[in-house]
C-alpha cells in the first residue's frame, strides 16, 4: 500500500467534498427519508460518495470502497485496500444546523486500520491518524489520552437509545460531570480523542460510523469496543464504547450488565 499517496489524494479529496459541501449551503437540498424520518440522506451525501468512488476507482483501480449510500462496492471481507467512507456523518444536524457533521474516511489493509481522516467541515479541523505514528488535529499532535481518568472527572457522551437499553447508565451519568450529545459519531469519538470527553456510547453505529475514530482513538491510547466488551467486527453493525482506558472498565464492570 501506497500510504504517501493515498494520504495526499485523500486529503485532496476530502478538501474538494468539502467545499461542495459547504456551497450547497445555499442551495436547497434533495432529502429522502431512510429507516425513520431521522435517519436522512442527502443528495449531498450520495454526490460526495460517488465522487470518492470515482475518483478512487481511477486512481486506485484494486481498492474497494465501503460505504453509507449505495455508491459503493458490495463489501464482504476486508482482504487488500478497503476504503471506509462516510460522506456526511451528522446528516440530520448538516440539514437543520450545517454544523456538527464530518467526512470520515478510513483506510483498511486486509482488515487492520492504517490511515484515518475525519473532517469537521464547518469547523475547518481535520484529524488524522495512522497506525503506529500517533494521531494530529491540523497537523499538531494530540497528546495521549490519560489512562487514570476517572469517571467523576469526566464528561460522557451517550444517545437515548442506550439510556433506554441500559437504564442503569443514568447513575453512570450522576457520577459523572454530565451528559453531552452531538449527533455526528465520529466527532463524537474526537471528543474522547482529545480528552473533553471520558467516554461515547452508542447503541447501534455502522462500519462507515466509526472506522475512522477507531483508529485515531487507538493510536492516543483508548479502548473501543462493544458494549459487552467484546471485539468489534468492521462488518457489521453494532453497539460502540469508545472510553479512556479506567473508565471503559467502570462503565463496563457496574453500569452495562
Amino acid at each position: 500500500m501506497d500510504s504517501e499517496k493515498i494520504d495526499y489524494l485523500a486529503r485532496l479529496w476530502i478538501m474538494e467534498a468539502a467545499a461542495k459541501i459547504k456551497k450547497s449551503f445555499k442551495e436547497t437540498l434533495d432529502i429522502d427519508i431512510k429507516s425513520g424520518r431521522n435517519d436522512l440522506v442527502t443528495n449531498m451525501d450520495k454526490e460526495t460518495e460517488s465522487f470518492f468512488a470515482g475518483q478512487i476507482k481511477e486512481h486506485f483501480p484494486e481498492h474497494r470502497l465501503f460505504g453509507e449510500e449505495g455508491m459503493a462496492d458490495s463489501i464482504t471481507d476486508l482482504d487488500g485496500v478497503v476504503w471506509i467512507l462516510d460522506p456526511i456523518d451528522g446528516t440530520l444536524n448538516f440539514v437543520e444546523q450545517q454544523r456538527d457533521f464530518a467526512i470520515s474516511l478510513a483506510i483498511y489493509e486486509d482488515g487492520i486500520g492504517k490511515l484515518a481522516y475525519i473532517y469537521d467541515v464547518v469547523r475547518d479541523d481535520l484529524y488524522f491518524g495512522e497506525k503506529g505514528k500517533g494521531a494530529t488535529v491540523n497537523g499538531r499532535p494530540i497528546q495521549k489520552i490519560d489512562p487514570n481518568r476517572e469517571l467523576q472527572d469526566a464528561l460522557l457522551i451517550a444517545n437515548l437509545s442506550v439510556t433506554r437499553k441500559f437504564p442503569t447508565m443514568w447513575e453512570a451519568v450522576k457520577v459523572s460531570r454530565g451528559l453531552r450529545l452531538h449527533g455526528a459519531a465520529s466527532l463524537e469519538y474526537m471528543d474522547v480523542a482529545t480528552g473533553r470527553a471520558g467516554a461515547y456510547l452508542s447503541a447501534n453505529l455502522a462500519p462507515w460510523d466509526i472506522a475512522a475514530g477507531k483508529i485515531i482513538v487507538e493510536e492516543l491510547g483508548g479502548i473501543v469496543t462493544r458494549m459487552d466488551g467484546g471485539k468489534i467486527n468492521m462488518l457489521e453493525k453494532g453497539t460502540s464504547i469508545v472510553a479512556t482506558p479506567k473508565i471503559h472498565q467502570t462503565l463496563l464492570n457496574n453500569y452495562l450488565p
